[in-house]
């Protein structure tokens, strides 16, 4: 799976929240043998990939 999700503020960095939330997704997909393979933080200026920075 590739989650998605936009950043109104403008800053496409992750956020403490952003990085919980990903992991216990990760946590519970695994369940039900579902990979996390990457999420997208998407703004107009661009867009960070957490799997690119190590955080998948």
């Amino acid at each position: 799976m590739i989650l998605a999700h936009n950043h109104p503020s403008g800053s496409p960095e992750p956020s403490t929240a952003d990085i919980a939330l990903t992991k216990t997704l990760q946590s519970a997909l695994s369940l039900v043998d579902v990979r996390v393979l990457d999420h997208f933080i998407v703004t107009r200026s661009g867009l960070v990939s957490l799997a690119e920075r190590g955080l998948i």
